[in-house]
């Protein structure tokens, strides 16, 4: 196990999102799944804490039985290699979910999820303080990310 897991705590939904979850992601696979016993707060044989792997990250959810709710303040950021990417993560991820500005989103769980294409990064961190304003005016107006709208306004002269 890595030293640092992202743990997430579901009211009842802990398996529904380990399955979504990897369905999303290709590179994703679950792991330990343990269930409620006769002594637990769940019903006997109902889920309660599962891990699952996305990209190598590993993440553990817990059916907690009461539902503590997600905050924005905390989001899972995605480094994302093309627009396709961006594209596919976004259309699944947002299904039911809510989609804000920039590239965030909150999926139909309430977690909150940053689709960034790692291109983005490079552009803002350019010593050329014009680029990066023309590149944050551009992000600022779009729900999710153009990774040529991008590139266009970083390029523009």
């Amino acid at each position: 196990m890595q030293k640092i897991t992202t743990f997430l705590t579901f009211g009842t939904q802990a398996e529904e999102a380990l399955n979504f979850y990897t369905s999303v992601f290709k590179n994703s696979k679950i792991g330990d799944v343990r269930r409620y016993g006769s002594t637990g707060p769940g019903v006997p044989g109902s889920f309660m804490t599962g891990t699952f792997e996305i990209e190598g990250q590993q993440f553990m959810v817990l059916n907690a039985g009461s539902d503590f709710g997600f905050a924005p303040g905390i989001s899972l950021f995605v480094d994302c290699k093309t627009q396709e990417e961006v594209d596919h993560l976004w259309e699944k991820l947002s299904d039911g979910g809510t989609i804000q500005q920039c590239g965030w989103l909150q999926d139909k769980f309430g977690v909150s999820w940053q689709i960034i294409p790692g291109e983005l990064m490079k552009m803002m961190g350019d010593k050329d303080p014009v680029k990066t304003e023309r590149v944050m005016k551009a992000m600022m107006q779009m729900v999710k990310l153009d990774i040529k709208k991008l590139q266009q306004a970083y390029a523009e002269a």
